[in-house]
């Protein structure tokens, strides 16, 4: 689990800084928000994934079952990215 919280913790210290930054502009646009709010909740959720991978825990006792749930997170989490950047630039 060493490599799991090593990656906890450098993962976590963008986050914080983009949370910092969003806190400390003086405007945001709306959309960011939701973009910042989607995005970390897809990259918490590779961590899950990864916990329950370790763990074995149901389906992720099978590798291959962790490895294909990491394709589809990344798949649509970048989807979901241009999809939120392109409606946002397009708001206005």
């Amino acid at each position: 689990m060493l490599p799991f919280w090593f990656g906890t913790l450098v993962g976590l210290t963008p986050w914080i800084s983009i949370a910092y930054n969003i806190v400390a502009a003086q405007t945001v646009p709306g959309f960011v928000y939701g973009i910042v709010l989607v995005q970390a909740v897809l990259f918490f959720s590779f961590g899950l994934n990864q916990w329950l991978q370790y763990h074995e825990v149901g389906r992720w006792s099978d590798y291959a079952y962790g490895e294909k749930a990491y394709l589809v997170l990344s798949l649509v989490a970048k989807s979901l990215l241009a999809w939120q950047v392109f409606a946002g630039s397009l708001a206005n």
